[in-house]
C-alpha cells in the first residue's frame, strides 16, 4: 500500500467528506444513523400507538436516522484514521518488528470499512465474515488473518469509539 492510494476521494466540494477512500466511505454514518433513528423512532411510535405505530415509526425515523447518520460519518475523518494508524501502528503490542505501515495498513482500513458496513454487530459477531473476506480485502498485505486481525479490530473499535464521542448513548453496546 502506497501513500497514492491511501487519499480519499472527495465528493467535489471544497473540504467536503471523502465519498470514498481507504478509511470509510459516507454511507457508513447513513445507514448507522439510519438503524438508531429506525430503532429509536419506532420504539417510541410503538409504545403510543402499538405494532402499526411501530413499523410506521421505524420507517420515518430510519429516514430522519440516515439524515443524521449522514453527519455521524462526517464526524469521522478517513484522513485523521489513516494519519493515527501511521502514527501509531508500531506501538501496538500484536505488530511484529520490523514491520512496516503497509504491512498493516489494509488491516487498518478494513476494519474501518467493515465497521461501516458492520457496525450494528459486535466485532465478534462479525468476525467469521471478516475472516472470509480478508483475501479479497487486504490488496498488497502479506499478513494473514490470523496477523491482520487484532489490527482491523483494533481500527473497529477506533471509529466504533469516535462514533460514541458523536452519538450520545452507548451506540456500540460495548458498556462504555
Amino acid at each position: 500500500m502506497t501513500s497514492s492510494n491511501l487519499e480519499p476521494e472527495r465528493d467535489g466540494t471544497s473540504g467536503g467528506a471523502p465519498k470514498s477512500g481507504p478509511f470509510g466511505e459516507q454511507p457508513a454514518g447513513t445507514g448507522l444513523g439510519a438503524a438508531a433513528g429506525g430503532v429509536a423512532v419506532g420504539a417510541l411510535a410503538g409504545s403510543i400507538a402499538g405494532p402499526v405505530g411501530a413499523v410506521v415509526g421505524a420507517a420515518i425515523g430510519a429516514v430522519a436516522g440516515g439524515l443524521a447518520g449522514s453527519g455521524i460519518a462526517d464526524a469521522i475523518d478517513t484522513a485523521a484514521e489513516e494519519g493515527y494508524w501511521r502514527d501509531n501502528f508500531s506501538s501496538r503490542p500484536y505488530v511484529k518488528g520490523g514491520s512496516s505501515f503497509e504491512d498493516y495498513g489494509p488491516a487498518y482500513r478494513f476494519g474501518v470499512d467493515s465497521y461501516a458496513r458492520l457496525g450494528d454487530h459486535s466485532f465478534e459477531q462479525a468476525e467469521l465474515e471478516l475472516e472470509r473476506e480478508w483475501e479479497r480485502a487486504k490488496g498488497g498485505s502479506q499478513l494473514s488473518w490470523a496477523s491482520a486481525k487484532d489490527a482491523t479490530r483494533d481500527a473497529w473499535q477506533h471509529v466504533s469509539d469516535a462514533i460514541e464521542r458523536v452519538m450520545p448513548g452507548d451506540s456500540d453496546r460495548d458498556g462504555k
